[in-house]
């Protein structure tokens, strides 16, 4: 009777030659250099053209711009914060013809901004009504009850409108409409207190409260901004009238902002273990890679100067039917010249190319320094995995037009910095610990700066997803 051995039992052949796994110990591998996944294509820093901030700071001068008596208000923006230019003020019908820019400012002061949601009920229909809303961004709409008991739509407000101004003047006001909100945005409310607070210290607010006098004011270009008088078509000795054009009082400043960490190498391995490959070169080459990472994303969504958050209000459109389309483009394009190139998220970019597909058309690609991309009508369309996703599966696509001489947007730092790496990053040694590490400072100095409103645009709330069935 035969007794099987398990294998584990079995005698494995005399070895002939040197196993592979021993010479291993002898040989030097083939090896790659440290590899990263953080790593993305950067279009954005690699389009944009950058600018010399000396000072840490960049002003955009601007022309004087107001539009009143348009029946639209019209706000400024800081980055995510929002304030109403205090003479758009006068065009609310208790305020018409008032222009103390003092008081005006006084009042611009006392508006509180309030972000909201879509769904999110701003006011209910019978609740006592205390302050204005002023509508700086995005869609509400105002519902109330009809002859019959049902639910009727009575408005749709967007940028620019505003609701509640009896509520100023009078105690007993009571909201007659519910106003909910339909898309994301921003409003800023004053309160009767506050409006109330600011006409008791005001002699001549108080008068024209009394009697709504009604003065001529400057006039404006279709533009908005302040006209400069000028005469043509005449002949002989004609008066010709005098001109300067008028600037903003408070220009926008964008300071560099910074983006550091501090990377530490032991000297052991900076000693021992630096060869075939630099081991102090390669860590350095990740950390500034994953720093211009942060900084793609910083330029995209940070709340002071990136930009998602300073697209002016009148330069950001909504989707026609949610999933990205042709038109859509065309109308993100159509209100600015010179498009200098599109930015998407990737996802954002495939429902593109669905969208396209579904209407028979495909996009062209154009050549970008020696790389095919994706393109619209000539403008290409570039990937950036910064832009954000939300929740509900929707994305922001951007349009921009570029360079200093375009009036566009522009790139922010400063180059000749201490012990300097690449243009605008240094690289500073911080010395060594008791415990042998030695430390670097990597610090990278950048903004951008946006020098005119219609220099950037924004489709807002892109359908992303795929539709089922």
């Amino acid at each position: 009777m035969s007794v099987e051995t398990s294998p584990e039992e079995r005698l494995e052949p005399p070895r002939q030659s040197l196993s592979t796994a021993a010479a291993r110990n002898l040989a030097t591998t083939t090896k790659s250099a440290p590899q990263m996944q953080e790593i993305t294509s950067r279009w954005l820093l690699r389009m944009l053209p950058w600018v010399e901030t000396k000072g840490g700071a960049y002003r955009v001068n601007r022309r004087l711009t107001y539009t009143v008596g348009d029946g639209s208000i019209e706000f400024l923006q800081n980055g995510a914060e929002v304030r109403v230019v205090p003479r758009e003020l006068g065009e609310l019908a208790v305020l018409r013809g008032f222009d103390d820019a003092e008081v005006l400012t006084a009042l611009a002061d006392r508006c509180v901004q309030r972000d909201f949601r879509a769904g999110e009920v701003l006011v209910e229909r019978g609740a006592p009504a205390d302050r204005i809303h002023l509508i700086a961004h995005g869609r509400i709409g105002q519902t109330s009850v009809g002859k019959y008991g049902d639910e009727v739509d009575v408005a749709v407000l967007a940028d620019g409108g505003h609701f509640g101004e009896n509520a100023l003047l009078d105690p007993d006001a009571r909201w007659k409409v519910t106003a909910t909100a339909r898309t994301a945005g921003t409003l800023l409310t004053l309160s009767r207190a506050d409006f109330a607070a600011v006409t008791s210290t005001a002699p001549g607010l108080q008068a024209h409260l009394r009697q709504f006098t009604s003065r001529a004011l400057p006039r404006q270009t279709r533009h908005g901004e302040a006209e400069i008088a000028m005469s043509s078509g005449h002949v002989g000795e004609a008066q010709l009238p005098g001109a300067f054009v008028d600037y903003e009082l408070n220009p926008r400043e964008y300071e560099l902002s910074v983006a550091q960490t501090v990377l530490r190498v032991h000297t052991r391995v900076a000693d021992l273990y630096n060869g075939p490959m630099n081991q102090t070169e390669e860590q350095l080459r990740l950390t500034i890679e994953a720093l211009r990472e942060r900084q793609e994303h910083e330029l995209i969504n940070n709340r002071e100067f990136g930009l998602l958050h300073n697209a002016a209000f009148k330069q950001r459109i909504q989707s026609h039917t949610g999933p990205p389309t042709p038109d859509d483009l065309d109308d993100l394009l159509c209100r600015r010249r010179g498009t200098k190139f599109f930015l998407a998220h990737p996802r954002t970019i495939a429902a593109i190319g669905r969208g396209f597909t579904a209407c028979g058309l495909y996009p062209d690609n154009v050549d970008l320094g020696g790389q095919q991309v994706p393109a619209w009508r000539g403008v290409p369309i570039l990937p950036c995995n910064k832009i954000p996703i939300t929740e509900d599966n929707t994305s922001s696509i951007l349009a921009m037009r570029t360079g200093e001489e375009n009036q566009g947007v522009i790139g922010l730092h400063q180059t000749g910095l201490p012990e300097e790496y690449e243009p605008g990053l240094s690289v500073r040694f911080m010395g060594m610990s008791e415990q042998a590490i030695i430390s670097y400072l990597v610090t990278a100095y950048y903004s951008a700066a946006v020098l005119l409103p219609d220099a950037l645009g924004v489709l807002e709330n892109v359908q992303i997803a795929r539709r089922s069935g």
